[in-house]
């Protein structure tokens, strides 16, 4: 633990002098269990559901026999949170703490990160007893019911319009809560001013809320954002359904910078943390270690994309072709989108062997080498967090879902299984149109089984 302390510090003392700029960091080392619930939960503390549940299971799983291993988590706060497995070696916590210190730059300094919550380790834990309560007084079931059915469609938010919508002050009361407080609530996403306080009731509204409501009613015709549509439009919620929707939400809005973010970020990361160790004194055996180990992470993948390598493979060649203090404005402005798209070249193509492929009937071909087909494909796959573009509209009682077909199609089962969840929480036929075989086909959900038709 001394020696470990005094890498901490050197190592930040190097982070400083290479320009990087963290949030103060909070290291804690924690057995196996800890680390593999806190990896599956997102959180230290987050709101008990089975999906985390089975995340835990598989992980822990694949640690027990040897599979994989995660030697550290990193929490986008501040300060700045990072969890050390217990058994890493000292090596390994020195690579370790270097990797998080540039993590932390990151999170502090990227752009998208901007409006991100910074005590949201507070905000989920302050979530987790309120649903907690919930299913105390309305029953669990019912309560992982209607989680079940936010959580599906939790992907579906649209944070950059969100992120320019005025704040709105709402009151709940707290009698959901077993109080007979009332408590003020600022919805604007990102703000840290809504951290803490209790959510929601749309049916509280100020008068000023109603006017600006009312004058924003004709440009929610085509609503990327399905949950806030679902919020603000389906009258029949519960309280605490529209608190739970909330929750979800928000969550949701917390994680998405570090969906449009993780080549870049993790190659951030990797970058600093080798420059850093190189400035250590290490012995013999360390240095031998480490190269060990920093292989092992870069080491690029027969199955899948590493965002490891080409997150550092793009940020050398930005530093060999522009130089660092470039590397520092890319940091600054850029996401996964526009970072592949203006600094994957040719030769990084080539030289990790990247290529284009896809399923056909039981067995995966290589359609194209050529780097800008492959280049365009990493970018459709990265626009919309690799989710589907979903828009939404209303006629009367029903809901509209227009699939905005991009030559991928939706996968009909995950369709099929989706429907019921988007009817539970909106409580009346809905309807969703794509294209399947280059033909538009309306699916549609009242609550007893799936219609499918040719329009």
């Amino acid at each position: 633990m001394k020696d470990l302390t005094s890498s901490i510090q050197e190592l930040t003392n190097i982070a400083g002098k290479f320009g990087l700029d963290p949030f103060p960091m909070r290291y804690e080392i924690c057995p196996a269990d800890i680390i593999y619930t806190i990896g599956s939960y997102g959180m230290p503390t987050r709101y008990h559901h089975w999906s985390f549940g089975k995340a835990f299971h598989k992980m822990k799983l694949h640690y027990d026999l040897g599979m994989s291993k995660i030697y550290e988590l990193v929490i986008n706060s501040d300060p700045c949170y990072a969890f050390l497995l217990d058994s890493n070696t000292l090596i390994q916590n020195k690579l370790i703490v270097a990797h998080v210190l540039a993590h932390s730059d990151f999170f502090k300094n990227n752009a998208h990160f901007k409006y991100t919550n910074r005590k949201m380790v507070d905000s989920m834990a302050a979530n987790a007893d309120r649903i907690r309560r919930y299913e105390q007084k309305i029953g669990r079931m019912k309560v992982e019911a209607f989680l079940d059915a936010a959580m599906a469609l939790s992907e579906h938010i649209d944070p950059h319009q969100a992120r320019i919508k005025k704040r709105r002050s709402v009151l709940i009361k707290k009698e959901n809560l077993c109080a007979s407080e009332m408590w003020e609530l600022d919805l604007a996403v990102g703000s840290e001013a809504s951290d803490l306080h209790l959510n929601v009731s749309r049916k509280a509204k100020t008068e000023q809320e109603e006017v600006t409501l009312g004058a924003s009613a004709s440009v929610m015709e085509h609503e990327k954002d399905l949950l806030l549509f679902i919020m603000e439009n389906n009258p029949n919620l519960e309280d605490w359904q529209y608190d739970i929707l909330t929750i979800a939400r928000e969550e949701m809005m917390y994680f998405w910078p570090q969906i449009e973010t993780k080549i870049m970020n993790e190659g951030w990361a990797s970058f600093w943390h080798t420059r850093m160790i190189r400035e250590l004194d290490l012995t013999t055996n360390e240095a031998v270690e480490f190269a060990k180990l920093n292989a092992a992470v870069l080491q690029p993948s027969t199955t899948q994309l590493n965002p490891y390598y080409l997150g550092l493979k793009i940020f050398e060649d930005i530093e060999r072709r522009y130089g660092r203090d470039h590397m520092f404005e890319v940091r600054e402005v850029e996401s996964d989108l526009s970072f592949i798209r203006n600094y994957l070249t040719e030769d990084i193509v080539k030289e990790s062997n990247l290529f284009q492929f896809s399923k056909l009937g039981s067995e995966f071909v290589v359609n194209s080498t050529d780097w800008k087909t492959v280049r365009n494909t990493l970018i459709e796959s990265r626009i919309n967090g690799g989710n589907p573009y979903i828009t939404t509209s209303q006629a009367g009682e029903n809901l509209y879902l227009l699939h905005h077909y991009e030559g991928v199609e939706l996968e009909v089962r995950y369709l099929e299984k989706t429907l019921p969840y988007v009817y539970h929480l909106w409580g009346n036929t809905v309807f969703l149109e794509t294209i399947l075989e280059e033909k538009r086909v309306q699916f549609s959900y009242n609550g007893e089984k799936i219609n499918r038709k040719f329009i």
